[in-house]
Formats: structure tokens, C-alpha cells, sequence
């Protein structure tokens, strides 16, 4: 621990986490120091007066549309929050899922992840000096296919690094060329224990996709379906995906092909998970989060207030 004197450590510790927005276990690597004595750091430079903050509500959360939204499809919690343009709204919604996390996780539990960009404005919010000694385990492959998206195994690392937590890798893509590399793959016990530890987790956060739009059309491009295939995956009217599994508007995981070529959990896997949180943003994802919640796999959402409002509409 440097002497309070040491101003520059502190100021170059506090910039790297404040500004350059790095974990405390990463700070730690860069200057050789241990994780402790960056937390301790950080104390001193706000009590120093290095560094104020200064604390701004800005989640602008709607508690009356939260209500309304537990109450309509019997949730264990709901937050909502509004904001103006996507990425304000995106990067409120993973402040609000950022807060609910460090609100409720305890070293007893075991934390999932999906992946998509409104999970990484998620792990982007997470800050806590306290150390939380969870393991953080992917529910999918790595997605490195689609070029334009974050990976949940890097995801899954970002967010062990900034709670201080322990986490397991899953070497395998999540889309494949064909069922039977899939089931190749799913033969190695590295990849199938990964996948086991992620049935039994006790609380999970997932993206929620709209079909034909964003990640979610990414995907099945990705998979260059034939026209048969695609024809087949269509008739079944997809509306969403978690987990790059796809349902219809009731909720009904649709089989096929896509199924087949995915290595994730399934819908049938996160009925088993304890406790389910869906993130979503905007409201083209409506009919996507409103096939989810008819599903009965999730059992919180946090969402912005115009995909809440979409929502009731489309129930009543």
C-alpha cells in the first residue's frame, strides 16, 4: 500500500479505473500490484479528495409501468427506465441490470450469462470494490461468426475480472456447420461440463432477440440455411431467441435445423435456472420479449419504459 504522499499512484490508479473504465483486477495487472491494494488505493484517492463522486439519478426509472408489468405477467421483479436516443436507453437499461446484480448476488450463487450488446452494457455498469467470490459460466458459445457482436465467453470474463469472481470457458462456437459437428462437440467432456455447471446456475441474465432484426437475423444468416431449411424455420413463426434458441409468439422453442446447429442450453435448460433475467431495449423487440415472458422462463425484466408500454398494448 503506498504512503498517502504516493499522489501520482493514486491519481494513475484512479484514472485507469474511473476514466479508462478497467476492472480493479486488470489496474492490478498493469502496475503489478495485488487487487487488494488497488481497492485500498481507491479508497485513499476519495478520501484524499482525488477523486469525488458524485451520485446522479439517472436511471429514471418508472415505478407506476413497473408495477403494471409484474403484475400483468406475474414476475418477481421488473425495472424500468427511460431515456432519449438507443444508446442513452442502452447504456440506462445495463445501469439497471448492473444494480440489480450487486443488489442481489451472494458468494452462494452461480452466475450465467447469454450474450448481445445490451448484456455488455450490462457488464460495462458493473463497479463494486468488494470483492463477490461467484463462478460466472457461459450459456452459450462463442459467437465469433458474427462479426458485429460481442462474444459471451469474453462477456463472461469481463464481468468474472470486475467482481473479482471465478469463471469457466466454453472452447466451442455457437453455431455450427451441421448437427452432427455439434454433437461432436457436445461428446467433449471440457465443452459438456461447461454446459452442465450453466444448467445449474442459480441465477442467470439473457439478451432477448427480435427475429429479422439485429443479432437475431445475423444469426440465421450466419447458419446459410438451404431454401428448404429457411422455408421450414419460417413457416414455424419465430418472433425471438434467447440464447440463439428461437420461439414462437407463444413461446414454443421452434426445432429444426437452427436448433440443431446451436451449441447453447436450451429453453427447456432455463426453466430449471432459479432465477431469469431478461434484458431488453426498444421497442421492435416487443413481440421477442412478449414470446419470452409467455414462455415462463424468465421471472424478471429490465427493460426500457417504451418496449414496457409496447408490452402492455400488445396484453391488452
Amino acid at each position: 500500500m503506498p504512503a498517502p504522499r504516493n499522489r501520482e499512484l493514486l491519481v494513475r490508479v484512479a484514472r485507469m479505473y474511473y476514466e479508462e473504465n478497467l476492472s480493479q483486477q486488470e489496474v492490478a495487472e498493469r502496475l503489478g500490484l495485488s487487487r487488494t491494494n488497488v481497492s485500498r488505493i481507491l479508497t485513499s484517492a476519495r478520501e484524499q479528495g482525488i477523486v469525488d463522486i458524485r451520485i446522479r439519478d439517472l436511471s429514471l426509472r418508472d415505478i407506476a409501468l413497473e408495477d403494471e408489468i409484474k403484475s400483468a405477467f406475474a414476475l418477481a421483479e421488473c425495472r424500468v427506465v427511460g431515456g432519449r436516443g438507443h444508446d442513452a436507453t442502452l447504456s440506462q437499461v445495463g445501469s439497471a441490470g448492473a444494480e440489480w446484480l450487486l443488489d442481489t448476488l451472494r458468494p452462494e450463487h452461480r452466475l450465467s450469462l447469454s450474450w448481445g450488446r445490451t448484456l455488455q452494457a450490462l457488464v460495462e455498469a458493473v463497479r463494486t470494490d468488494r470483492v463477490i467470490p461467484v463462478e460466472v459460466l457461459p450459456l452459450v458459445g462463442g459467437l465469433s461468426s458474427v462479426a458485429s457482436e460481442i462474444t459471451g465467453e469474453e462477456l463472461v470474463r469481463e464481468l468474472a475480472a470486475r467482481l473479482g469472481a471465478t469463471s469457466q470457458r466454453l472452447h466451442a462456437p455457437a453455431l455450427l456447420e451441421s448437427a452432427a459437428s455439434k454433437e461432436t462437440l457436445l461428446a467433449e467432456p471440457a465443452i459438456a461440463s461447461v454446459l452442465d455447471a450453466a444448467r445449474r446456475s442459480s441465477l442467470s441474465f439473457v439478451g432477448i432477440g427480435a427475429f429479422g432484426a439485429g443479432s437475431s437475423a445475423a444469426i440465421i444468416d450466419t447458419l446459410r440455411l438451404t431454401p428448404r431449411q429457411r422455408q421450414q424455420f419460417e413457416r414455424a413463426r419465430p418472433v425471438g431467441d434467447v440464447c440463439a434458441r428461437y420461439f414462437d409468439e407463444d413461446g414454443q422453442p421452434i426445432l429444426g435445423a437452427v436448433h440443431d446447429r446451436v451449441l447453447a442450453v436450451s429453453l427447456e435448460d432455463l426453466h430449471a435456472i432459479p432465477t431469469v433475467v431478461g434484458m431488453a431495449v426498444g421497442v421492435e423487440k416487443a413481440r421477442g420479449v412478449l414470446g419470452a415472458l409467455r414462455a415462463g422462463f424468465m421471472n424478471v425484466l429490465i427493460c426500457d419504459s417504451a418496449l414496457g408500454r409496447a408490452l402492455l398494448g400488445m396484453v391488452r
